[in-house]
This record gives C-alpha cells, sequence and structure tokens, in this order.
C-alpha cells in the first residue's frame, strides 16, 4: 500500500508525513511538494518525494502513480482552494487512485466559517468523484493562538471579542495523527468530525498563557469593532482583520465549541491540553 500526502512540507502535511513514518514502511510514503529542497530530509528518511503544485493537473497525475490513497491536505489559497483541490481530485481518479482522506472543517455543511463554504464545494467534488473517501473533518487549532503569546507579553492581556464563547481546540500532532489512522484503516468511516476534548473559554486560554509565559495575563473582551481597531493598530492586513473578529464572532455563537468529538477516540488517547502546545510555542 502506498500512501501520498499533499502539501507534504507544510505545517500539518508534514506531522501527518512523521506520524505515517510510525505506521509503514517509508517505501510506502509519498510526499508531494512544491519545493523539493524543502523535502530534503523526508527523502533522507527514504520518502519518495515528487513535486507537483495544485495547479497542475499533469504534474499531480505524475506523483500519484503507483499511490493507492491520497491524504488531501487543504491548500491555504483562500478563493482558491476549491479549484485546486478539484485538480488533485482529477488526478487521483487519472492515476488510479483508490481512496481520498480530506483535511475539511468542523461541520462544514452548517459552519459559518469563513474558511467553510470551499471545503463544502470540495466535499461535493468527492462525492460526485466516484472515489471512496473521509472527510476529516478538523476543528480549530491550538498553534493558531501562538500570537495571543506574544500579544500577552508585550500587553498582559488576551485581546478578544468572542465573549463567553468556547473553542475545542486540539495540537496539530493530534490532528495529523488521525489523518494518518484513517488513511492506515481498513474500513474508515466516511466522515469524522474532530475537535478537542475540553472546550475552554477565554479566561482559561489566559491562564494557560499566563502559566507558560510566567506573567499575570487577563483578558480584554472587547466588541468586533474594537477587536478590529486594536489589531489594525497592531499592524495586521485587513484581511486578516477581517478573519480574526469574523471568528471570534463564530465562537461567540459557539460555533467551534463542540466537544468532544471523535478525534480522542481515533487517535486512541486524549487530545493534547491547551496548555501544553501553548508551553512548546513559546
Amino acid at each position: 500500500m502506498t500512501i501520498a500526502v499533499t502539501g507534504a512540507t507544510g505545517q500539518l502535511g508534514r506531522r501527518i508525513v512523521a506520524q505515517l513514518l510510525e505506521r509503514v514502511p517509508a517505501s510506502e510514503v509519498v510526499a508531494v511538494v512544491r519545493d523539493e529542497a524543502k523535502a530534503a530530509s523526508l527523502a533522507e528518511q527514504g520518502v519518495h518525494v515528487r513535486v507537483a503544485t495544485y495547479t497542475d493537473v499533469p504534474a499531480l497525475t505524475a506523483a500519484f502513480a503507483g499511490v493507492e490513497k491520497v491524504v488531501l491536505v487543504s491548500g491555504n489559497e483562500i478563493g482558491q482552494r476549491a479549484v485546486q483541490h478539484g485538480n488533485v481530485i482529477e488526478a487521483a481518479k487519472a492515476a488510479g487512485v483508490a481512496f481520498i482522506a480530506y483535511t475539511s472543517v468542523l461541520h462544514a455543511e452548517g459552519s459559518p466559517l469563513l474558511v467553510a463554504p470551499e471545503h463544502v464545494e470540495t466535499e461535493q467534488l468527492l462525492a460526485d468523484s466516484g472515489l471512496a473517501y473521509s472527510l476529516l473533518r478538523n476543528g480549530w487549532y491550538h498553534e493558531n493562538y501562538a500570537p495571543s503569546i506574544d500579544a500577552a507579553r508585550a500587553s498582559g492581556a488576551v485581546v478578544t471579542s468572542a465573549g463567553a464563547g468556547r473553542v475545542a481546540s486540539a495540537s496539530r500532532d493530534d490532528f495529523a495523527t488521525a489523518a494518518a489512522v484513517v488513511v492506515t484503516t481498513d474500513s474508515p468511516e466516511k466522515i469524522y468530525e474532530l475537535s478537542g476534548d475540553v472546550a475552554w473559554t477565554q479566561a482559561e486560554l489566559a491562564s494557560a498563557v499566563s502559566e507558560v509565559i510566567g506573567q499575570d495575563v487577563s483578558v480584554l473582551d472587547v466588541d468586533a469593532a474594537k477587536h478590529a481597531e486594536i489589531l489594525s493598530g497592531a499592524g495586521l492586513d485587513e484581511g486578516t482583520v477581517h478573519f480574526v473578529v469574523a471568528t471570534d464572532g463564530h465562537i461567540a455563537e459557539g460555533h467551534l465549541a463542540a466537544a468532544p468529538g471523535t478525534l480522542a477516540q481515533v487517535i486512541g488517547r486524549p487530545t493534547t491540553p491547551l496548555v501544553d502546545t501553548l508551553r512548546t510555542l513559546a
């Protein structure tokens, strides 16, 4: 069985490859990458490195030669992703791939998150493809809060417009482990709703940040307009400001609070506590 991982040098893809190497021989793993140089360490471990971008169907088709299963790690070019993912699916079919595991978003079909529509479109492309597939509907990553550490060091506060909303996040390693488990399972489920064991509040985030940086951290809870003003003043671009403020609004509405999902069940252990990941990031 040969398994390919797209975006294999990215933040999630590299972790998926690492988890696969704990389960199958390196000779059975294909890392599909944009920049071969960034995959040198994978090649040294015996992983097959093949170069293809999400926009190049012929290159993707060649990269999938002899591959039975593909982990399609969603791209990062918002607005282009559905087309790019469609290219991967087209190439997989042309190469004779039997199964795709796709990293989607938690409860995609009903999610108001800005990233959800392209995930929903990709899920439909998979449904229409005739291929066997699983949807890895990932919740929020602990690592998304790395900027909160530096901000809290500077200001002593976690700035948020999420109010009393909770977040059932988990670490990228947790989600990567789930992907590796699913793609090495003989009869995987069609849909996995993956989120952390614990849904935490902004006060609990501040407490975790306080613990890892060793100074008191409070919560500065503001409305959306003030939040946008603060982020803009800190130098964030308009698109990022809109994304962060919109996400906090969805958190306030409870859309990232689903806990526990099936993540712990899939990986066979509790999900990583938020404070542990923040400690590593700090």
